[in-house]
C-alpha cells in the first residue's frame, strides 16, 4: 500500500491471464493423467469400438487403430472459433510434453461443415501459423454422428488405450 497525493493505493492481488492459463492447463493435464492411471488400474475396460478413421488435410488416412495402446485426446474444432483458437496452444504443449508417454492429440476440423464451408481452406494455413504438431483431419457428418452429435465447439473426447471413450467436454 502506498500513498501518492494523499490517496492510498492498494494493489489487487490475483492471477494474471497467463497464470490462469497455466492453472487450467495443469488441471487438464491432471485430469488426463487421472484417466490414464484409472485406465491402467482396471482389470480390462469394457469393450468399446475404436472410433473411425479420418482423412487428414494432407490426404493421408489417420487410422485410430494405429494409435491403439495410446490415450487419444480427440478435439472437434474450427478455425473461426475463439475458444478453439485459445485451446490450440495448450494442445501443442501437451502433445510435445506427453507424446512419448503414450498420449496422442488429434484434431477434427469442422470448417467444411460450418459457416457454409467458407473457412475450409483456412485450415492448413492455420496449422502452419499456430505450429500445430499433431494430426488434423476433416470431420464429416458421419463422424460427428458417431460421436453423438457435436452441439458446440470445441468438444473434446478422451479415449483410452483400447478405444473406449472415457470423457467428453464441451463448451456450452
Amino acid at each position: 500500500m502506498g500513498k501518492e497525493n494523499g490517496k492510498s493505493h492498494i494493489k489487487a492481488k490475483g492471477l494474471t491471464q497467463k497464470q490462469r492459463s497455466w492453472v487450467y492447463t495443469g488441471i487438464f493435464i491432471v485430469v488426463v493423467l487421472i484417466f490414464f492411471a484409472l485406465n491402467n488400474r482396471s482389470n480390462g475396460p469394457a469393450e468399446g469400438p475404436m472410433p473411425p478413421n479420418y482423412s487428414s488435410n494432407s490426404g493421408k488416412m489417420i487410422k485410430l487403430a494405429d494409435y491403439k495402446g495410446k490415450i487419444i485426446i480427440l478435439d472437434f474444432w474450427a478455425t473461426w472459433c475463439p475458444p478453439c483458437r485459445k485451446e490450440i496452444p495448450d494442445f501443442i504443449k501437451l502433445q510435445k510434453k506427453y507424446a512419448d508417454k503414450g498420449v496422442q492429440i488429434i484434431g477434427l476440423s469442422l470448417d467444411a461443415m460450418t459457416r457454409g464451408g467458407r473457412t475450409v481452406n483456412d485450415v492448413v494455413p492455420f496449422m502452419k501459423e499456430f505450429g500445430i504438431n499433431y494430426p488434423i483431419a476433416k470431420a464429416s457428418e458421419r463422424i460427428v454422428n458417431l460421436y453423438g452429435g457435436i452441439e458446440s465447439i470445441p468438444t473434446t473426447f478422451v479415449i483410452n488405450k483400447d478405444g473406449k471413450i472415457l470423457d467428453r467436454k464441451s463448451v456450452v
